[in-house]
């Protein structure tokens, strides 16, 4: 594999914490998903109940069985209620078309949950490596390794001139697909964002919400991927990416807060503040509301505003609120079914009783 390039020259990093995980003030969470296909068999959307069957049977011991250092746990999903596959849902270890497909289907999932193998999703299995921060060096080593696990007993769809093949065109070659989440409140702010969606564009990248394809960007976080496997190389496309693609805009994002630091802070810190007081004496919050508001939170953390006040308040701690905050977790919370009326009195509650112990 190449070396890694060294990220730009960021003289701003000084003004921020220094996280545990690697640039984590911008960077949630790093994933890599590799797509494979069983030979001779149609692609999911073309199979048979009994080739997704036969899908289902031939790699759930292989999953179960595979050397690994994290146990992996079979999850049936035509088994699982709607809550279940929505908690997996919320913690990204399957997508929503997996979550919400009618047909033989499951999930295993590392006890860890830093992966998952979907069967029978878009393509026969999918595996994927997460890991928080920016690492996907080694997100792409776990998920190799799983890649090379399956390999040795599975006889994947592969064509000398198409490589690997897939029900999506743009996973055609070496079916991987690398992606970062981040959050960029201060290149919104500034007006940039349209500029990064652009030079992702030009630079064949997807942008996506929270929860991938499909979804919205609420709160300002933004899922980055590549789109073009095809003809390119897995090292290549790693080296690009998070040796060039993300350190760029992560510096973008940096250079953009140090800008509101500079120039307004009076109104970014009356944004921080006004964040941490509604989120810790609000009664009721929509889930909308109440992922603005963190991601204002969060943008305060990273910059140190709220050192000088009692609440102990971590990164950490406000994107594991993130997660609490969602639906399906919220009724994990109360264990039992609630209302969305209920819900958003049960958030509040949650949240003030994370940052203020209320």
């Amino acid at each position: 594999m190449s070396t890694r390039r060294e990220p730009p020259r960021d003289d701003n990093r000084e003004e921020f914490d220094a996280p545990k995980a690697p640039d984590i003030d911008v960077v949630l969470s790093s994933r890599v998903r590799i797509a494979r296909n069983l030979d001779g068999l149609p692609f999911v959307n073309r199979a048979s109940e009994d080739q997704c069957e036969h899908v289902v049977k031939s790699t759930r011991h292989l999953l179960m069985h595979i050397p690994t250092s994290d146990r992996m746990i079979w999850v049936d999903l035509e088994q699982s209620s709607s809550h279940e596959r929505q908690l997996l849902v919320e913690r990204h270890l399957i997508s929503r078309q997996h979550a919400d497909n009618n047909i033989r289907r499951g999930v295993a999932v590392a006890e860890s949950e830093q992966s998952s193998v979907m069967i029978n999703e878009e393509d026969h299995v999918r595996m994927q490596a997460l890991r928080p921060g920016l690492q996907l060096t080694d997100a792409n080593e776990a998920c190799r390794d799983m890649d090379e696990a399956l390999g040795n007993h599975l006889e994947y769809a592969y064509r000398e001139r198409w490589g690997y093949l897939s029900a999506c065109p743009t996973n055609v070659g070496t079916g991987i697909r690398l992606s970062a989440m981040l959050h960029l409140p201060a290149l919104r702010l500034t007006n940039d964002i349209d500029r990064v969606r652009q030079a992702a564009k030009d630079l064949h990248l997807a942008v996506r919400g929270f929860y991938g394809e499909g979804s919205e960007s609420t709160g300002n976080f933004y899922q980055i991927s590549n789109q073009v496997t095809l003809g390119r190389s897995e090292e290549a496309i790693l080296e690009e990416f998070e040796g060039m693609i993300i350190p760029t805009l992560v510096q973008y994002e940096r250079a953009a807060r140090q800008v509101l630091l500079e120039k307004h802070r009076r109104e970014l810190e009356d944004r921080v503040f006004r964040a941490f007081g509604m989120l810790g004496t609000a009664r009721m919050l929509k889930l909308d509301e109440a992922k603005k508001l963190l991601s204002s939170l969060r943008l305060g953390v990273c910059l140190n505003m709220l050192s000088e006040t009692d609440a102990n308040i971590t990164v950490d701690m406000v994107d594991n609120l993130m997660l609490l905050v969602q639906p399906g977790h919220l009724r994990q919370h109360v264990n039992c079914t609630i209302s969305p009326e209920q819900a958003r009195g049960v958030r509040a509650d949650l949240v003030r009783q994370v940052l203020i112990g209320d």
